[in-house]
Order: C-alpha cells, then structure tokens, then sequence
C-alpha cells in the first residue's frame, strides 16, 4: 500500500508541476498580449566595458560585439521564448550592433531600429530624456493594440533607469506599465544558457 501511496503522490506532484509550468508559459505570453506590458531585454553577451574610444554606431568593427557565445546565447533566448509561447513579436532595437545582432538572432521578426532603445553608459546626463522617450515609444506601440508582443532589446543603463533593476547579459525584464508607459512593476527572467 505504501508503494501504491508514493506512486499516487509521485504523479500528482509531476502533474501539479506541469501545470504550473503550463500557467508560468501561457502568463508571459498572454501578459505580452495585454496592452500593459512590454519585455525589455538586455543584449546578449558581448565580451568587454562600455565601448572602445571612438567607435562608430554605423560601424560594427569599432564597438563591442557578440562574441561566439552571445550568438548562441541570442539564440537560446529565441528557443526560450518560442516555448513560451511567444513566436512572432514586434522587436526594437538599439542602433548599438551588439543589441541588433541580438535582435536579429531571437528570430522573431523584422527589426526596428529605437534611438531610445541607445545606451547612454557614455554620456548619464541622457537618462531622463531617454528614458522618457521609451515611455513615450511605449505608449504608442501599446496603444496600437496589435496584440503582438513587444521586444526592446537594449542596454543595463536602460534598463536600470526605467525600472531600477541591474540585469545580467541576456536578462530579461517583463514590465507592467501604466497608460503612459511608466515603469509600474516587473518580474525578471534570467538568460537561458545555451
């Protein structure tokens, strides 16, 4: 009777588990559908600090770039969020290269490049006005309600101004925002591993 007991118990437990795993799957992407929130995501690994003196935006071979790992890294993330139900998405971009090469690596649809979306890790007195322009880009894109999740893939001074959350490389951060696009909570994913 004891076997039969632990068995019983085994496969409610493996039961009880998928279906949580089931709700945490159909929220994210059922929260992408809302109109209240968006996925702000940190670019993928990019070997380095900051940027080397004189890089170019236009110019991929003067900025820090995804190095081997941050490719496949970029791609696990795309993997990832396909399994949570997230297959197409309207994505924005850094012109940063190593944020477009994330983008581009989620596989997730056409890219569209933010200057809001840019890193101002060179020049902090830019972090209110940016970070209200992500509000206002927001705020628009939410109110088109498109139903199509919205990716910004971005930099850590980006994210740590709008939402005051430090993120690792490949981080990503779900944020509630209210009908102005401000910050109101979020939940943290950590990057898969490739």
């Amino acid at each position: 009777m004891n076997r039969i007991n632990r068995t019983i118990t085994t496969c409610i437990f493996l039961l009880s588990s998928l279906c949580i795993a089931q709700q945490v799957m159909a929220t994210l992407a059922n929260d992408l559908q809302d109109g209240q929130h968006v996925l702000l995501m940190r670019h993928a690994d990019a070997p380095g600090y900051g940027d080397p003196a004189g890089y170019v935006i236009s110019q991929c071979s003067t900025q820090r770039n995804l190095d081997d790992y941050g490719k496949r890294q970029a791609k696990a993330i795309g993997v990832w969020l396909a399994s949570q139900g997230i297959q197409k998405a309207d994505v924005f971009s850094s012109p940063w290269c190593r944020c477009l090469d994330t983008a581009t690596l989620l596989n997730k649809g056409p890219i569209k490049i933010e200057p809001s979306l840019g890193s101002f890790f060179d020049n902090m007195s830019l972090e209110k006005k940016q970070t209200k322009e992500l509000e206002e880009l927001i705020k628009s894109e939410l109110s088109r309600q498109s139903k199509a999740p919205l990716i910004l893939v971005t930099h850590h001074v980006n994210i740590q101004a709008f939402t005051g959350k430090v993120v690792g490389v490949g981080d990503m951060v779900l944020v509630k925002v209210n009908k102005n696009g401000e910050h109101l909570s979020h939940t943290l994913y950590p990057s898969p591993k490739p």
